[in-house]
């Protein structure tokens, strides 16, 4: 799956992924990490969500990575917030008061530029990833979030029934990325309401991953 894929579905605004609300698991699942006032949160592939409206209100920080400059500019139009736009390195850096995104490849993304994180919110990210991109993906947050906590949410479906993104995650896939750098555990299951795409059925599932203790 290239770059050019969501650039694409972004400029022709086939934005089906993109919630009109804040996601119901964040709502109820948040306090789960514990996390102080203040506290930054990554929400990586964070398009527009209207997530991020929601976390800086409950009083976090948020840093994003997304692809799509042209979902980041919207993203700001939405807020009421004009940001300020620097190069960091080979992204750009939009920031505003307790909002940094970058934009580019979440891959050349370093952990110096990042800067410290006390956890990682994942509603479309891994979930947006084919197979072989989720172990790469997987592996590079890990390097830039130090193995911080992480909310994740995760679908799983009969793939033979629909193309993803969003892919269908097995639990046994979701523990062999994360169960060498974390506990994880399941918070919540539930169905999909309305089916994936309003096609098929699938259970969302939201997993806390707390940092392994060695």
């Amino acid at each position: 799956m290239q770059a050019s894929y969501w650039l694409q579905k972004w400029e022709r605004g086939e934005i089906a992924f993109h919630e009109s609300d804040t996601n119901p698991l964040l709502l109820n699942h948040m306090d789960q990490l514990k996390l102080a006032s203040g506290s930054r949160v990554l929400v990586p592939l964070c398009g527009k969500t209207r997530d991020i409206a929601w976390l800086l209100a409950q009083g976090y920080r948020v840093v994003g990575a997304e692809l799509s400059e042209l979902s980041i500019q919207q993203l700001f139009q939405e807020l009421g917030v004009v940001p300020e736009i620097v190069k960091a390195g080979p992204l750009l850096h939009y920031r505003a008061h307790h909002l940094d995104i970058f934009v580019g490849d979440i891959f050349e993304l370093s952990a110096e530029v990042l800067g410290p994180v006390a956890a990682v919110y994942d509603r479309a990210a891994l979930v947006a990833l084919p197979a072989d991109m989720r172990k790469r993906y997987t592996a590079q947050l890990l390097n830039i979030t130090g193995a911080a906590p992480q909310l994740l949410i995760t679908y799983e479906y009969n793939q033979q029934l629909m193309e993803g993104p969003p892919f269908s995650l097995s639990p046994d896939e979701v523990r062999q990325h994360y169960a060498a750098s974390h506990a994880v555990h399941t918070l919540a299951t539930q169905t999909a309401a309305g089916g994936l795409k309003g096609r098929v059925t699938a259970i969302e599932t939201v997993w806390l991953l707390k940092k392994a203790a060695h």
